[in-house]
């Protein structure tokens, strides 16, 4: 095999790699060694920002295939047939910890999508869990601080935690899920994943459903218990990227199912509580899975960081048939995903290979860092123009509704927003088994004994309030875990 001829970033051909160029064998060194100070200076510059959120992550290529036919719900050109099919990249991920952490710590797992569809990348970013810990935006820096290091110690801090937690109970529903076994997954392969927010899909007759999106393990679930999780943390910090790959790389390809749950907009008004809510679930029995088609994972990145570690995701990212709904949490993510990638990886990160289009890009956008104008050459940069050839599509026109209010105001939440407890308590007595309950149970009490300073006590007394809400039989458990005597009875949720 013809050997390569070793080059600079330039090109150009070289010799010595190793060795430095000096006055003489002891020598300093000289400025004019050019390799030296391109290598050194690449170098230090091999790192980007890390993600504040979901910074450690897996990463695998694939496709997802079309088995069912819902254009009834969608026109979107991927779901037009039973059978088609697109390339997909998926980034799993902690959620709290930095990059160096381990993946088997108890935390949510992001679940992250890039289908490449011939209308563009559609981008589905959500978690292995249904809900998430709040429904406003507006909170979601306070609540990742509480999940980061404490700004003194630098330490992880469970008082945050459980501080923020007791102080906020629409994250009751999160919490539970958290605590147990399913906050320890193990690995990647072993969980479902959910679009989490509610979404929309428009047909061709431009008529509106709101959507929710399932992706069902078909290896099925398998979990850490707590004692296993902190083990693993120890002995394979790496644990579920490890498992990822060697799945890969043996040819044993996670699959997924994709499910949709589907709501009309008469059903949305008569729902009991704000279908937009990401903190509450729609019931299977009222909404039932609909199955859509089929996610496999079959090809490793051949380079993680350029793949892995450059993706870029973000829910604005929507395709023609799939927009998005009033979910505050969502309209928040519209924004700030798309602005911490321009951030953190430029604003060209669209065209870095495993965020670009395969099927081109036309637009007016030039310039800016790492700019690269295969798309467009010598396209003028305006609209509209006497020169070029882009012209809007009517096809692609926005939905058009109307809402349900002028009024603008910072809204507090009415009585069915403020129901915080019925389906946890439900999660509780209908969800789990006996030994799920137990380890939630006793995940629970370990994680809050970890708990100090001086408001210690009213931090749990204050969580144990929503405990014994949610459902009596939690409360006390927790209760007499933690050593505290309380009237049970002062708690009692009546919805």
């Amino acid at each position: 095999m013809k050997k390569k001829k070793l080059t600079n970033a330039s090109g150009i051909p070289y010799y010595e790699h190793q060795n430095s160029q000096t006055v003489g064998a002891r020598g300093p060194v000289l400025l004019q060694d050019f390799m030296l100070q391109e290598n050194l200076a690449h170098f230090v510059r091999e790192r980007i920002p890390e993600r504040v959120v979901h910074a450690k992550g897996s990463g695998a290529y694939g496709t997802f295939t079309v088995t069912n036919d819902i254009t009834r719900y969608t026109r979107a050109k991927l779901f037009s047939k039973v059978g088609n099919s697109c390339k997909v990249f998926a980034r799993f991920s902690t959620v709290g910890g930095e990059r160096g952490s381990a993946d088997t710590e108890r935390d949510p797992r992001g679940f992250a999508l890039k289908f490449y569809t011939e209308d563009g990348n559609w981008d589905l970013v959500g978690n292995n869990t249904p809900v998430f810990f709040i429904k406003d935006a507006k909170k979601f820096p306070d609540f990742i601080h509480t999940q980061k290091r404490h700004p003194k110690t630098n330490l992880k801090s469970h008082t945050m935690m459980w501080d923020f937690w007791s102080l906020n109970p629409e994250s009751l529903h999160q919490v539970m899920i958290l605590m147990s076994d399913r906050g320890t997954p193990y690995g990647y392969r072993h969980m479902h994943g959910f679009g989490s927010h509610t979404f929309s899909m428009i047909n061709a007759n431009w008529e509106r459903v709101w959507v929710k999106f399932h992706f069902k393990t078909q290896q099925g679930i398998k979990n850490f218990t707590d004692v296993e999780a902190t083990q693993m943390k120890g002995e394979n910090p790496d644990f579920a990227q490890e498992d990822l790959v060697n799945a890969i790389e043996k040819g044993n390809f996670p699959k997924w199912t994709l499910y949709i749950q589907v709501m009309t907009e008469e059903q949305a008004k008569e729902f009991r509580w704000n279908p937009f809510d990401v903190t509450k679930v729609w019931f299977h029995e009222d909404f039932p899975l609909i199955e859509v088609g089929e996610l496999e994972l079959n090809t490793l990145p051949p380079n993680y960081f350029t793949h892995v570690e450059q993706a870029a995701f973000s829910p604005s990212n929507l395709i023609d048939g799939i927009s998005f709904s009033p979910d505050r949490m969502l309209q928040g993510r519209l924004f700030s995903y798309p602005d911490a990638h321009r951030y953190r990886i430029g604003v060209n990160a669209h065209q870095l290979e495993v965020n670009r289009c395969p099927f081109g890009v036309n637009n007016f956008q030039r310039d800016g860092a790492m700019a690269n104008s295969q798309d467009y050459e010598d396209a003028p940069n305006y609209f509209p123009n006497s020169f070029g050839d882009i012209q809007p599509d009517e096809n692609y026109r926005n939905y058009e509704y109307e809402i349900d209010s002028n009024q603008v105001a910072h809204f507090d939440r009415n009585e069915e927003d403020n129901d915080h407890y019925t389906q946890p308590g439900l999660l509780y007595t209908k969800a789990m088994n006996d030994e799920e309950r137990q380890h939630l149970v006793s995940n629970i009490v370990a994680h809050m004994k970890k708990i100090d300073g001086d408001r210690k006590d009213e931090i749990i007394n204050r969580q144990l309030c929503h405990f014994f809400r949610a459902n009596i039989d939690l409360g006390m458990k927790i209760a007499i875990g933690l050593g505290v005597t309380i009237d049970a009875s002062t708690f009692v949720h009546t919805k």
